[in-house]
């Protein structure tokens, strides 16, 4: 099969393959595809050019298709991560590209009909088997992320190096801000779980530590978990730094390994990479080792439960290219586990999710600022224009409202 049309300099196949060739698939479908997706942009508050030609849609943020083909081809095989795709591969550009994904968020739950949502079973890709978290599975999963690199991650993010929702004091957020923004949040976390003096802290989902030295620098004493090497070795680095090695201890285990009891336990945007399957086996977890009286302290992204429930099955552009093994729950689907599974209550829940929004951006701008840096770590055209539309498919997940992010309190039957 001929390699796609593509306005990248140059897509490295074996790195790269399902973006460098386009995929097979029948000519109705492709124009099946064609139909649906120029039926659907034409209602909404979008400028769409197909190749040059008269534009389509209500007016709004600008869209320009390069080979149209190429483009509907790719839908037409493999629906949002063909769209996906087709940026990588540079058939598609928006200046504004935020703006056309928050359009596009903003009426997710109508751009395909009715009748074929109910069939996307028959149409939409499933999620690969390997893809499981398992133990061994969860390992390779957050490998794939976390460990691209360390010095990736630095060029973006602030000097806390977190890599989660800040929490800013008003809009619109600077880059000189995020740091205090970040420490606002990871405060905020800690006086929910009343992390202090003497309190022994389990802390599943390292990042690069800072929540941690934090705590430790409160007085308690933590244990903090990870999967990733790479975050590991930094983290236990950072921690050196700080002179807290004698109250932080780094390790490499999955949450469901861990022993002991502790007074307090918190979890910074971890349960969205555990899967459906293993929420249950997640938050049993917490409530095997939370102590009698303890608190817990979330930090969730979420989705509305509707689309929860109608896209928990499909394989997606993010699980293809950037989280494998993920799923955002819902504030429902948390509760009723809880509720069920479990000794633990959710005593309370605040969304915060335009403070994403911002923190993402922050990140995006900086990512773009710095391309030069991050092509000479060895990252191809390819790995930024994938890194760019991850940032900003989410970015617009937030600004549409159609992403939120939680802090919640768990705590035991019982005890405040």
């Amino acid at each position: 099969m001929s390699p796609a049309p593509s306005r990248v300099a140059s897509v490295d196949a074996r790195s790269w393959p399902d973006v460098a060739r386009l995929p097979r698939t029948s000519r109705l479908r492709t124009a099946a595809a064609e139909r649906l997706v120029v039926r659907a942009l034409g209602r909404l508050p979008l400028r769409v050019r197909l190749a040059g030609g008269r534009p389509i849609g209500l007016g709004g943020p600008f869209m320009e298709v390069h080979d149209p083909q190429a483009f509907f081809r790719r839908i037409g095989a493999g629906g949002l991560i063909g769209f996906g795709e087709s940026y990588m591969a540079g058939e598609w550009e928006a200046r504004d590209l935020v703006g056309v994904l928050t359009v596009l968020a903003e009426h997710v739950a109508t751009l395909i009909p009715e009748p074929l949502q109910r069939l996307r079973g028959a149409w939409a890709p499933t999620r690969p088997a390997e893809h499981r978290n398992s133990s061994e599975g969860s390992r390779a999963n957050i490998s794939h992320h976390y460990d691209l690199s360390n010095e990736l991650f630095a060029l973006f993010l602030d000097r806390t190096m977190s890599y989660s929702s800040a929490l800013f004091r008003g809009f619109p957020a600077e880059q000189n801000l995020l740091p205090a923004a970040q420490y606002r949040k990871i405060d905020r976390l800690l006086d929910l779980a009343q992390v202090g003096s003497g309190t022994q802290l389990l802390e599943i989902g390292t990042g690069w530590g800072e929540l941690a030295i934090r705590a430790a620098q409160r007085g308690a004493r933590v244990l903090t978990v990870t999967l990733s090497g790479e975050q590991q070795e930094l983290a236990r680095r950072r921690v050196h730094e700080a002179g807290l090695a004698d109250r932080v201890t780094v390790l490499l285990r999955d949450h469901r390994k861990v022993l002991g009891r502790y007074d307090a336990i918190v979890s910074v945007e971890m349960v969205e990479a555990v899967g459906e399957e293993f929420w249950p086996e997640y938050f049993m977890t917490l409530d095997r080792l939370l102590a009698p009286g303890g608190r817990i302290a979330l930090q969730s992204i979420t989705m509305p439960h509707e689309r929860l429930l109608a896209s928990r099955t499909t394989f997606t552009w993010i699980q293809k290219y950037i989280f494998p093994g993920g799923l955002l729950p819902s504030t429902e689907a948390i509760e009723q586990i809880v509720t069920g599974c479990t000794g633990l209550r959710v005593a309370a829940r605040d969304g915060f999710g335009p403070h994403y929004a911002e923190t993402l951006r922050l990140w995006r701008e900086r990512f773009a600022e710095r391309a030069a840096a991050v092509g000479a770590l060895g990252f191809d055209e390819t790995f930024r224009r994938m890194w760019t539309f991850y940032l900003a498919y989410s970015e617009a997940g937030f600004r549409s409202g159609y992403l939120d992010v939680q802090h919640m309190l768990l705590t035991k039957e019982g005890t405040a």
